[in-house]
């Protein structure tokens, strides 16, 4: 994804130059590490070891943690008001009803649910990165660098391990290319449309991720469908209308 990212860059004429110096590269490190390497890390390790649909509303943390937080990282453009505070609780009680029941109907595990939160932690404060990425470079050049080096650093720990892929079939290509394509527009965009509009704005509209998620794993990956994925998915959407509904 980052290589494709850059060839786009590079065919649209972007500036490469890093105005920051070492400072920027120091940022791009560490933005890979947040946005990419852990990112994934802790979210296919904890997808291993939860439901699809568990996984895609735990992840809706990521909407809230980041609309906090903008608040208090840009107070000019991010202003924090009872909307706001009470769209966030909603979401957080939406994320809390997902561990009503037990293990039966899938109770909260550190491996599963744990890595999940951990990864939505870091996409809120790669969120909070992004907006000062056009400070030192480009950002679609940022992102096409970030990806490419948090995906070697993912890459490195992984082989180390004893990491192989054991059987290459034509679908498992197709499927691969299609989350490549996914990476590429879905980070490209994101981070574009984060650099350059109020964060809590943008990052409000991923509640969309986690009520698809969950329908769509239940769907297509034949899993059962709890009471407590429509709650808190209700509870998540009833969140991001009540922030969005925010007087400016």
């Amino acid at each position: 994804s980052g290589l494709i990212i850059l060839a786009m860059a590079k065919g649209a004429h972007r500036s490469f130059v890093m105005s920051t110096g070492v400072r920027g590269w120091a940022f791009i490190l560490i933005f890979a590490l947040l946005n990419t390497s852990i990112h994934y890390a802790c979210f296919y390790i904890g997808l291993s070891h939860s439901a699809g649909s568990r996984a895609a509303i735990l992840n809706s943390l990521s909407v809230f943690t980041l609309v906090i937080l903008a608040c208090v990282a840009y107070p000019s453009t991010d202003r924090l008001n009872a909307s706001k505070v009470v769209g966030c609780g909603l979401g957080f009680v939406g994320i809390l009803a997902l561990n009503i029941g037990g293990a039966d109907s899938g109770g909260f595990t550190w491996l599963g649910d744990g890595m999940i939160i951990g990864n939505a932690l870091c996409s809120a404060a790669a969120g909070l990165m992004t907006r000062k990425m056009n400070r030192h470079i480009d950002v679609f050049v940022g992102t096409g660098y970030s990806l490419l080096v948090g995906g070697i650093l993912l890459a490195i720990p992984g082989l180390a391990i004893g990491g192989t892929v054991p059987m290459v079939t034509a679908w498992g290509i197709v499927i691969l290319l299609l989350l490549i394509a996914i990476s590429t527009v879905a980070f490209g965009l994101y981070n574009k449309l984060l650099s350059c509009n109020p964060v809590g704005k943008v990052a409000i509209f991923n509640s969309l991720i986690p009520v698809i998620g969950a329908v769509s794993s239940c769907i297509c990956l034949g899993e059962p469908f709890y009471w407590k994925y429509a709650f808190a998915a209700i509870l998540a959407a009833a969140g991001i209308y009540t922030i969005n509904q925010a007087k400016k």
